[in-house]
């Protein structure tokens, strides 16, 4: 450079820092930036050329010169260290793509799972009964004797409070803490936490020592439903379970109530459902609350009244699937699970 004046050193500064912009915007190999950077920022390169013709200035030019000599090299590291990352970005993207795979066609081999047929089961239960007013209560599967037995006024003398019928576990005094043998707990916590009227099915897991054989499972499904309100009646009892009925196996189907025995339910019954031959098949239990449950929920019998019904949910899947053995519904087998 010829001229070495402050003004002449500035001009040519703006000019290198301009075309030093445009060459890095267009540089699109990594190979190419490293050659690129050493021409703007080497020994040899303009700029270092510019920093050797300081020296002819006065004191005063030299700092301002300077200064802006720096400010424009630090510009130029900058926009090539950004235009290192965009190449290397880039290359990033290419090496990414070239290494992608296809799963696609491999994953449409994979068969799709689906809902259990127990679960499938349960869902439709909840959206009939829901459907018709009720909510959906649920409660731990780990219960005490009080809501297990004795809220539900079930004798000590009562052979399902022994070890033969009821899995008890290590916790608190002995068999006082148990796997619930009904989901019946759930209405005890629900009466006691909540002033009627009370409509609710309490679905759930339930447990007792039972033998695994065609149709019996010692862990099983069970769905319950309560109300308590004012003026309930048998009648209204028998109008639910033959309206939950038709909802459930189709309009073809009723229902009749035989007399029965429940500590918890007085007058109680068993509830049939009809078949296609026109036989009847069992479905489960119900009856009026008893007046003693009530009062242990703190609930005044003498203003309320209430029915209550249960069943078991892997039985009515049975029921509604024909199927010859329960068991099937715990094994496992895909053979069996895919049909449903």
């Amino acid at each position: 450079m010829s001229d070495s004046s402050p003004s002449a050193i500035t001009a040519e500064l703006e000019r290198l820092a301009a075309e030093a912009t445009r060459k890095l915007a267009s540089v699109d190999e990594l190979a190419e930036l490293d050659r690129l950077a050493g021409e703007l920022l080497g020994k040899r390169s303009a700029l270092a050329g510019l920093k050797t013709s300081l020296g002819a200035l006065d004191p005063e030019d030299r700092r301002r010169v300077g200064r802006l000599l720096n400010d424009t090299r630090a510009e130029l590291e900058a926009a090539v260290t950004a235009a290192r990352e965009r190449l290397a970005q880039a290359e990033r993207r290419r090496r990414l793509e070239a290494e992608r795979l296809d799963l696609t066609e491999s994953l449409d081999r994979i068969p799709r799972g689906h809902v259990h047929l127990v679960s499938q089961a349960r869902d439709r239960l909840e959206d009939v009964f829901v459907g018709m007013g009720f909510t959906i209560a649920e409660g731990p599967e780990v219960e005490t004797d009080w809501y297990n037995f004795e809220a539900l006024n079930i004798p000590d003398w009562h052979p399902a409070r022994g070890s033969f019928d009821t899995l008890f576990v290590e916790l608190g005094e002995p068999e006082q803490v148990m796997l619930r043998s009904h989901t019946s707990p759930v209405q005890i916590r629900v009466m006691e936490s909540t002033e009627p009227p009370i409509y609710i099915v309490a679905p759930g897991r339930t447990y007792r020592a039972d033998t695994a054989d065609a149709t019996h499972l010692p862990a099983f499904n069970q769905i319950e439903g309560l109300v308590v309100d004012e003026d309930i009646t048998m009648a209204d009892l028998a109008g639910t379970i033959d309206e939950f009925v038709k909802a459930f196996f189709g309009g073809e189907v009723t229902s009749r109530l035989r007399p029965s025995y429940f500590p918890f339910t007085e007058p109680s019954a068993e509830f049939d459902i009809s078949t296609p031959d026109g036989g009847w098949l069992e479905l489960g239990g119900c009856g009026m609350v008893h007046p003693n449950v009530l009062r242990n929920c703190g609930v005044d019998p003498e203003r309320w009244q209430g029915f209550a019904f249960g069943f078991g949910i892997d039985r009515l899947a049975v029921m509604r699937y024909r199927l010859d053995d329960i068991r099937e519904l715990v094994n496992n087998d895909v053979r069996f699970l895919s049909q449903f």
